[in-house]
């Protein structure tokens, strides 16, 4: 029985790297989903935690659901969806962005794990799977849609066919491709970005981009407006300003 883990590495930058290390597919039983839940919901709760990576061990981001073990959940299946909601639940709405590193296989339960991320970044064997048609059950029918138009994602959804970096790229499920031993440097990068930007900026940019499919344009500016009320009062605005006008680099201390 290989040990099935989260492994979390805090950068000096207030990046985090959460890895999934669940040989040998990153298979999300209900163990480890209860792990990386906890893992996310410490981060979250950390305001020094800027920015997310999250990626996977060897060549899978994650293969999806523990099936061995989701064969025998019987009347505990309902529940453990609704903890598998918890997960991408908190990485969507919760504070921090999270970056996904999709070093490989993406299937199921795993692609809906990275579309809850806020970025993608791929490798040439980066792919995706909507597996819910292959093993009768539907997934993602929510966040791809939203994310890349209801053509190209039923052409996914309905036929349960892999799509690989390229199309993935040209359709916006991710947004950049690199080689594979490049990849986690490339998302430790952009996060790193991320978390050199006024917190409370990238956090409010965070949840309205997240609302805004969902919002009447008068609600949007309403919402921006009630934003903005509190950005623009904030410290680390006045510290942009002042160090814009200065030429000089902006510290922001998150007020």
């Amino acid at each position: 029985q290989m040990v099935e883990t989260v492994d979390v590495r805090i950068e000096p930058n207030g990046v985090a790297i959460i890895t999934i290390d669940a040989p040998p597919a990153n298979r999300l039983g209900t163990a480890i989903r209860d792990v990386l839940l906890a893992h996310l919901k410490q981060l979250n709760a950390d305001l020094a935690i800027r920015a997310i990576v999250l990626t996977g061990t060897g060549d899978s981001f994650c293969a999806g659901d523990n099936l061995r073990e989701a064969v025998e959940r019987g009347d505990a299946a309902v529940d453990a969806m609704a903890q598998f909601s918890a997960v991408v639940d908190e990485i969507e709405r919760g504070r921090a962005p999270v970056i996904a590193a999709v070093n490989g296989h993406s299937i199921g339960c795993g692609l809906e794990l990275a579309l809850a991320c806020d970025i993608r970044l791929g490798c040439p064997q980066t792919s995706f799977v909507a597996a819910g048609v292959n093993v009768g059950l539907m997934a993602s029918v929510y966040r791809l849609p939203r994310l890349i138009g209801i053509a190209r994602a039923k052409a996914i959804l309905l036929t349960g066919l892999p799509v690989d970096a390229a199309k993935a790229l040209e359709y916006g499920i991710i947004t950049e491709i690199h080689e594979t031993d490049a990849l986690l440097d490339a998302a430790i990068r952009l996060a790193g970005r991320i978390a050199s930007r006024a917190p409370l900026s990238v956090e409010a940019a965070k949840r309205q981009s997240n609302a805004a499919f969902d919002l009447t344009l008068g609600e949007a500016v309403h919402a921006a407006l009630t934003e903005a009320n509190v950005l623009l009062r904030s410290e680390d605005h006045f510290a942009a300003v002042d160090a814009f006008v200065k030429r000089e680099k902006p510290h922001f201390v998150r007020g």
